[in-house]
């Protein structure tokens, strides 16, 4: 977490940011008010420090928390720790970092501001919490939508930061270029291993890092030299270069990256135990229990390789080996002598058992010593038991005993252990200093994956939902246009709400052709919040590279997109709902340019009718004049009796129909103007006392007759997707047995040839090619497999096969792989045109593999279909290997 600082300067407010653990920081000025207390809220920091050009207004007049500009940020900063600084701030800020965080004076931290030229304007809180870029009460979560529940963590988090900081138009464009190539993929993509950077440098820093993380950090870079090495991801490798600069603020040269991630898992994998290497298995000795060796070397043990530590490995080999000799010698013949005795219920007892606590090997027995001493085979061993003792020197309980000979061999195995932990420990730190003078490079790498695994992870959500890519366009006026036609403004056909999954069902679509402003009007219910919302977030997602909820869209490059819905109380700050709306809206209009999107719902609601209809009017005439971008919504219907001088702003509504004497939502945009608002309708369908409506309809009559001649409004009711839930078999019983590589590289050739010639027999009455597609170990299926047809067979680890064909191929590899033993299991998959034919091969499949010698963990399926039980003489199916 960061320390952060802020201060006034002369193009807004300016935050600090420094991040100790990296020995980086950086400064993002112009901001807004709304979006620098967006960049509180959601920052989550150590240390905040304030300047004190904070404390007057912009006039240098006023405190800042009197009047106007700055009562937000005041109580945002109210309820929270802070210190005052003066000065510059940069310096002041670091010097009191190096204060805080113990370091030395001529310790360095690297500038990683990224130049914020062409890039939008950070969201406003009020816009960021609307549109669920902020997770809020009742709005729906944006992050839920642009991902899949499975992708949490530093993925979600580095989407959530693009949104709330949208980025450059090159950044985007590249964002969308790598959106596109990852959308056609037709190979496997790896796992994408996530790692925090800033962790990673803290243990690396501190030498700290064991082996697991390091086995984290080589999968990392031999994910990145899987990308290159593949001719479908090289090309969304190259151009994931730019996105990771601008997240680091490091330049890293492309064929450097690929050196250095070659040389340091080549490093790391000299000196480090990977997965699945069995040269260090712990002693064992059928004398002694288990659980000691177990518990003693599982510390050090499978750390790093052996070569590098033989003389270590070897003496404790030899030690465990004298330890079983004197335990043999010691104990043994005790244990022989009393189970050669046969004594009644209750007789002698003796074992040889593990001492937990103590971390030694005993004999615990009771009633064992002889009455009479009659030279009896053990009994010279019994003589030389003594009580054991624990570290401190006193008696362990009555039943526990040893012998020199054995105590001798007990110390001198947890000496060579202790010995061989220590050499392990000090390799790691070792790698650890190497590593160190590589950090910007793995850095950059971690990066890169974050960035990689978000993006492909929107993109199977996107073909899921049923997205587009839109179309990015320079903005009206800019050296460019002329680019799109002709056509200078946002243009969306088919949009849907963002919530709405069109996968599983329809939401009524609108299209929008916005070359101006528009004054939005409609009855309660009618759709406008939602309209606004859809819209403010389809131009959020399309100027961040997204893919965005319609058929098409065409999306200017936006400079700020605002939005501003109704508007609550603030007790504590002692603000109505009417000054926080002004506060808002002046800083809405203040930011707004030409090329800027501008959204307000039911402007000046929270004040009386007559003035606040004047403010409106006010606003948008102000608007008008910008030039930018918008909607602005209202039920004050007055406003269109006000001499406006807006030139350009256009009359919209929500649509309606008058269907069999009722008025009925369409939830449709078209031109024109809405004076029905439905507040009786909606009034009684909330379940308000009729009695009340009634005497208001009375009302209405008598103060507006005259208004009531003008005509009704239309409305007809919509319809709402509705959710299926799908079923997928799953295994009823752990796996435990293990293959080695060569074994599954062999077994699955054997299934593919298998599946290709029954695939091949059977009959279509046309020609398909298909294509087997392997998944491997800590690989997954492209985005191309989302929502296609498909039919798979898992290579399980107890050499059993699993049959299946679903529409939803990574979700059932992933609920597959969640099963204990089947973490890395291999997938051996083909996409085929249509549910029908998946079935017919699954059923083919599991009917006629068994007969080249496969095994299967669910033939029962077989029997739940009438067709591919027996042998058939079929064709028109190729099947080409991936």
């Amino acid at each position: 977490m960061p320390v952060v600082g802020v201060s006034r300067s002369a193009k807004g407010y300016c935050m600090v940011s420094v991040l100790e653990t990296m020995k980086t920081f950086s400064s993002e000025d112009s901001l807004t008010e709304e979006a620098l207390v967006t960049k509180l809220r959601t920052c989550h920091y150590h240390h905040l420090f304030l300047h004190k050009s904070l404390k007057n207004n912009s006039s240098g007049t006023s405190n800042w928390r009197e009047f106007g500009e700055g009562g937000l940020l005041w109580a945002e900063c109210n309820g929270r720790n802070f210190e005052w600084l003066e000065g510059d701030m940069v310096n002041e800020i670091l010097f009191r970092v190096k204060e805080l965080y113990g370091l030395d004076k001529k310790v360095t931290f690297r500038n990683v501001t990224v130049a914020s030229e062409n890039r939008p304007r950070p969201l406003h809180l009020g816009t960021a919490s609307q549109i669920g870029a902020i997770q809020t009460e009742g709005i729906p979560f944006l992050l839920k939508i642009l991902l899949p529940s499975n992708c949490t963590g530093l993925p979600a988090m580095y989407v959530r930061d693009i949104l709330l900081n949208p980025p450059a138009h090159a950044i985007a464009t590249t964002i969308q270029d790598i959106c596109k190539l990852m959308s056609n993929v037709s190979c496997t993509i790896p796992e994408f291993t996530c790692i925090s950077p800033s962790k990673l440098v803290k243990l690396l820093e501190l030498r700290e890092a064991n082996h697991v993380e390091f086995c984290k950090i080589k999968r990392v870079l031999d994910e990145i030299l899987q990308l290159y090495r593949n001719s479908e991801l090289k090309r969304i490798l190259r151009l994931l270069m730019d996105p990771t600069w601008v997240a680091t603020g490091l330049k890293i040269d492309f064929e450097m990256l690929l050196d250095e991630c070659e040389s340091v898992s080549s490093r790391i994998g000299e000196l480090i135990s990977l997965d699945g290497e069995s040269d260090q298995k712990m002693s064992s000795y059928v004398n002694i229990p288990s659980e000691f060796f177990e518990e003693v070397e599982s510390s050090w043990k499978g750390r790093v390789k052996r070569i590098h530590l033989r003389e270590a490995y070897e003496e404790v080999d030899k030690a465990a080996e004298a330890l079983s000799l004197a335990v043999t010698e010691d104990f043994l013949p005790i244990i022989s002598r009393i189970r050669a005795i046969t004594a009644p219920l209750g007789g002698a007892r003796g074992e040889i058992s593990y001492a937990r606590e103590h971390r030694a090997v005993w004999f615990k027995g009771k009633r064992f010593s002889p009455a009479i001493w009659t030279g009896n085979p053990g009994e010279e061993q019994i003589k030389q038991l003594r009580p054991s003792i624990d570290s401190k020197g006193r008696k362990v309980g009555e039943e526990w005993y040893t012998t020199v000979k054995v105590e001798d061999a007990i110390t001198r195995y947890h000496e060579a252990g202790a010995n061989a932990k220590t050499a392990v420990l000090e390799l790691l730190r070792g790698l650890s200093a190497e590593l160190q003078a590589k950090v910007n490079v793995l850095i950059f790498a971690t990066t890169l994956l974050v960035i990689a695994k978000a993006l492909f992870a929107h993109v199977s959500e996107g073909r899921r939902r049923k997205w587009v890519f839109p179309t990015l366009v320079p903005f009206s006026g800019s050296e460019e246009k002329g680019q799109t036609n002709g056509y200078h403004g946002m243009k969306i056909t088919g949009l849907s709400p963002y919530w709405f999954d069109a996968a599983e069902g329809s939401a009524v679509q609108n299209t929008i052709d916005m070359k101006s402003m528009f004054l939005l009007t409609g009855p309660n219910g009618g759709g406008k919040s939602t309209l606004l919302r859809s819209i403010c977030a389809a131009a959020l997602f399309g100027i961040c590279g997204f893919m965005v909820p319609a058929d098409s869209a065409v999306i200017p490059q936006f400079d700020s997109i605002m939005l501003h819905m109704k508007s609550y109380d603030s007790p504590a700050d002692g603000k109505s709902s009417f000054q926080i709306e002004m506060s808002e809206l002046r800083s809405i209009i203040t930011g707004a340019t030409s090329k800027s999107l501008v959204l307000v719902d039911e402007i000046c609601r929270g004040t009386e009718t007559a003035k606040g209809t004047c403010i409106a009017g006010s606003i948008v005439e102000t608007l008008d004049s910008i030039g930018c971008l918008g909607i602005v919504s209202t039920h004050l219907h007055d406003i269109f009796k006000l001499p406006l001088m807006a030139k350009t702003t256009v009359f919209k509504a929500m649509g309606s129909e008058y269907v069999d004497g009722q008025t009925k939502l369409t939830w449709k945009l078209m031109d024109g103007i809405c004076r029905e608002s439905l507040a009786f309708e909606t009034a009684r369908r909330e379940g308000f006392p009729e009695a009340i409506i009634h005497r208001a309809e009375e009302l209405y009559t008598s103060m507006y007759r005259e208004d009531l001649n003008s005509g009704k409004s239309n409305i007809k009711v919509g319809h709402f997707p509705c959710s299926a839930n799908g079923s997928h078999k799953a295994y009823n019983h752990p796996i435990q047995i293990q293959e080695s590589a060569e074994q599954k590289e062999k077994s699955l050739k054997d299934v593919e040839t298998a599946v290709s010639i029954e695939v091949c027999k059977m009959k279509t009455t046309s020609e398909v090619a298909i294509r087997c597609v392997v998944i491997g170990p800590r690989e997954q299926p492209p985005p191309s497999a989302v929502g296609a047809s498909s039919v798979y067979v898992i290579l399980r680890p107890d050499n059993r096969l699993y049959v299946g064909q679903t529409d939803d191929l990574e979700g059932r590899v992933r609920a597959h792989r969640s099963k204990q033993g089947m973490q890395n299991a291999s997938v051996l998959y083909f996409l085929v045109p249509g549910k029908s034919m998946a079935c017919q091969l699954e059923t083919l499949l599991i009917n006629q593999l068994p007969k080249h010698g496969f095994r299967l963990s669910n033939v029962s399926d077989g029997k739940h279909r009438n067709f591919g039980t027996s042998d058939v003489s079929l064709e028109g199916l190729s099947l080409h290997r991936q």
